[in-house]
């Protein structure tokens, strides 16, 4: 069976960005969603189509073709009130590299890190990690199956459901990305274009 849209493919794979291994998952516990549901890079997408279990992969995406270029209009200065709890700052979060879940003026959850603190602000860098990065995929196709009616009208992890039918889930990519199911809390994507008017998730606190 080949990859094709509306199956389920489950891949291993190696990321490789700058000479490291940024991201892996291995054949025990391989990498799986829907093809042709956007859950993934379209480009990484297109590379892996029409292969069967068994064939290895090996491409390279440029920044466009990846997570975007970086946009340093998607770092701001926020006010460390918005790190505030039931009045404490929270300076378990507010370290220099950490990623913070925060909150858009529209009420949604994007992913910032901690670039710099100031006395009075935090600069929270919202590209993703990977932007502006050279990505070098390697791998092999594990398994393809067709998807469930369920899985098609639930996605493979009930990320289609309402908010309050379903676990949280969080994505990396651009908009919609390789997805994980994370705890409450932990960090979601940062989609590309979205105001930035932010909170963090544990305030009540506009910014």
């Amino acid at each position: 069976m080949k990859i094709e849209k509306n199956k389920v493919a489950a891949l291993a794979y190696k990321l490789e960005v700058e000479g490291k291994i940024a991201d892996q998952a291995g054949k025990e516990s391989p990498l799986e969603y829907i093809h042709g549901t956007h859950m993934l890079i379209p480009r990484f997408e297109e590379e892996v189509e029409g292969k069967e279990p068994g064939e290895s992969f090996e491409f390279t995406l440029s920044p466009e073709e990846g997570y975007g270029v970086y946009k340093p209009e998607f770092k701001f200065d926020i006010p460390k009130r918005a790190f505030e709890m039931d009045g404490a700052l929270r300076e378990d979060l507010l370290f220099v590299g950490n990623i913070v879940p925060m909150l858009d003026n529209n009420g949604n959850v994007i992913r910032g890190m901690v670039a710099a603190i100031g006395e009075d602000t935090v600069s929270m860098d919202f590209n993703h990690p990977m932007a502006g990065k050279t990505l070098h995929f390697t791998g092999e196709v594990v398994s393809v199956r067709d998807a469930s009616e369920k899985e098609l009208t639930e996605g493979l992890h009930g990320e289609y459901l309402p908010p309050e039918e379903k676990e949280h889930h969080c994505c990396h990519g651009k908009g919609k990305g390789h997805c994980h199911k994370h705890a409450e809390g932990e960090g979601c994507c940062h989609e590309e274009g979205k105001e930035c008017d932010c909170q963090s998730k544990d305030s009540n606190t506009e910014a």
